[in-house]
């Protein structure tokens, strides 16, 4: 100390780190001077004396250790939900602690405005949108709430608007069913766009429309469409079957099979129409109507008639026979 009570040496970095240093040295030539047992302890201070003087430059600020624990912390979470594969129940855990403190904040959503709906009831499409008693409106994400909506088959579209502080507005355009679709045995119900609504039918629909075959569901709406503009042939349907995904036949409710061409199927059914009302053909004891071909109509009886016809002309004969005698 000098004459004032004062340190001599300043205690400032700059002081203990000359001196740090020197020790360095001295430590440094006694290891090349003494190359003994204490050479690779001395080289070992050495060495972890330089990497604490590195570490020693890095000062934390005020709160600087609480905010390190704290990222420390949320790293282990972290990487202990990813080793363990925890990440979507860490994920949940902390969407529920936001929604609670925005919650909190009066943010709650308590009423949802719910309009556009007839098939699905209100319970069914608020739990589609993910919407339950604890969703705060301050973090509803409104994008993934109306991909979940519109990934049910019943929606076709749906719009949700925010009403801060507390209120959803849903509107939800549906498909409406529009026939039955049987494929491999199974019959489901379809809307218009060949989307499958249910996997099954209730009994509200079902005297809808049948269609069979591999991929009718996607060309039922056009070729119903032609069909309702011949009421005469339609009301005698059982069902429209759809052969090699390329041309349909239609099956009627006597059992009769009408076998239509690839093209031109609407004056097919034209032909069909005449032949009915002037032969009432679709009345009589036939199995199939083949109207593939553009310039006949084919008709298969059944094998009862085919007999009758067979046996005619002999009975005719003996009916002559009989006459003469």
């Amino acid at each position: 100390m000098d004459g004032r009570g004062r340190l001599a040496q300043p205690l400032n970095r700059t002081g203990v780190l000359g001196e740090n240093v020197a020790t360095d040295r001295r430590r440094a030539a006694h290891a090349r001077a003494s190359p003994g047992r204490f050479a690779g302890r001395d080289r070992f201070a050495i060495w972890f004396g330089r990497r604490a003087r590195v570490l020693d430059r890095f000062r934390l600020t005020r709160g600087g250790g609480v905010a390190a624990s704290v990222l420390i912390i949320l790293a282990s979470i972290g990487y202990g939900a990813i080793r363990g594969n925890h990440v979507d129940i860490v994920a949940t855990w902390l969407g529920e602690l936001r929604d609670g403190a925005a919650n909190a904040a009066g943010f709650r959503v308590t009423g949802v405005a719910l309009s556009g709906h007839r098939h699905l009831n209100r319970e069914e499409i608020l739990a589609r949108a993910g919407i339950t008693g604890d969703t705060s409106l301050l973090f509803f994400d409104v994008a993934r709430a109306r991909a979940k909506l519109v990934a049910d088959p019943w929606i076709a579209d749906a719009t949700i608007q925010k009403l801060y502080p507390d209120r959803l507005q849903i509107t939800v355009t549906e498909r409406e069913p529009f026939a039955l679709w049987q494929k491999s045995g199974r019959v489901r119900l379809i809307a218009a766009d060949g989307t499958v609504l249910e996997s099954y039918v209730s009994p509200p629909f079902a005297g809808l429309p049948l269609v069979v075959g591999s991929g009718a569901h996607r060309r039922a709406k056009d070729f119903i469409a032609l069909l309702d503009r011949f009421p005469d042939i339609r009301d005698h349907v059982r069902a429209a079957i759809l052969i090699a995904e390329r041309r349909w036949n239609l099956r009627l409710k006597n059992g009769i099979d009408v076998r239509l061409p690839d093209t031109e199927v609407e004056r097919a059914l034209e032909r069909l129409v005449e032949l009915d009302r002037a032969k009432r053909l679709l009345s009589r004891d036939i199995v199939a109507i083949d109207l593939r071909l553009g310039d006949r109509v084919t008709v298969r009886l059944s094998e009862a008639a085919a007999r009758a016809r067979a046996g005619a002309p002999r009975e005719q004969a003996r009916q002559r026979k009989a006459g003469q005698a």
